[in-house]
């Protein structure tokens, strides 16, 4: 690595990370060149029509820089090794894995669950078990394979008992979810599951009355509690139910897939 690209990977971590004092040759030095429905009868059927819905000063570019897929894997690892071995909370007392997350650092299409169950925590990757075999069913009948897209969790360890996240889990884990999501910069979030919709809105309401919609991110709100750089309601987040409650709820696919399809009509594919 030569020296103009370690300085354009630090600047890059360092923006990502919600560094304010970064030198003013990193204007310069930052530039990069722009990287460039039918229903499966195995899931559900029916079509629904499409639906839409900071104190800090924002960076004079509406996105900000334009990674690279080298610096994109570079910083998903500088957030990975800012982890480390986590002790930050209780949950670190009984996981076997922090299961950070997996996929296309360039994905236009990010989906974030809850917490890593039994099989995640044991084979260290989000989404495995058979929750994570129905949602790379659901990926599959988008039209796009589980390798095109990013996939995480809001929480990183896995809850004793699989168990709800609590509040003060959810907050040691949002700042890591944040880097991810800065740094991918998808142009759709799909929030699984009240736990991560909640936290992605900061809200309290429930998912029922959140999903079918899009809904700009990241909020005043968000960008208020977390001072990130990423411009108001630059990506859209669709709520929607968690795989593990399809599992529960069979006859929840079909609205699932509807939101689905309106993420495929959003993204044109």
């Amino acid at each position: 690595m030569n020296e103009r690209q370690w300085t354009k990977r630090k600047l890059a971590s360092l923006y990502l990370a919600g560094e304010r004092e970064i030198p003013l040759r990193s204007q310069t030095s930052l530039q990069e060149s722009e990287t460039p429905p039918a229903s499966p009868q195995n899931l559900i059927s029916h079509e629904a029509p499409s639906m839409t819905n900071s104190p800090q000063t924002p960076p004079a570019s509406p996105v900000g820089p334009k990674l690279t897929l080298a610096e994109r894997q570079a910083c998903l690892a500088d957030i990975r090794a800012d982890i480390g071995d986590c002790t930050r909370c209780r949950l670190s007392q009984g996981r076997k894995n922090i299961v950070f997350g997996v996929g296309n650092p360039e994905a236009r299409l990010m989906f974030v669950g809850e917490a890593p169950g039994r099989d995640e925590d044991i084979q260290g990757e989000p989404f495995v078990g058979r929750a994570g075999q129905l949602l790379t069913k659901i990926i599959e009948a988008m039209k796009l394979k589980r390798s095109e897209v990013y996939i995480s969790n809001v929480v990183k360890c896995r809850p004793p008992e699989n168990r709800n996240p609590a509040p003060d889990e959810i907050e040691t884990c949002e700042p890591f979810l944040l880097r991810q999501i800065e740094t991918i910069r998808p142009e759709v979030i799909v929030g699984l599951g009240n736990f991560a919709v909640q936290t992605l809105l900061q809200t309290e309401a429930k998912i029922t009355g959140l999903r079918g919609r899009f809904h700009p991110w990241p909020s005043a709100l968000v960008k208020a509690k977390f001072e990130t750089r990423l411009p108001e309601g630059g990506i859209q987040l669709m709520p929607t139910y968690h795989p593990a409650f399809l599992l529960r709820n069979p006859q929840m696919k079909r609205p699932v897939w509807e939101d689905m399809q309106k993420v495929m009509a959003f993204l044109h594919i």
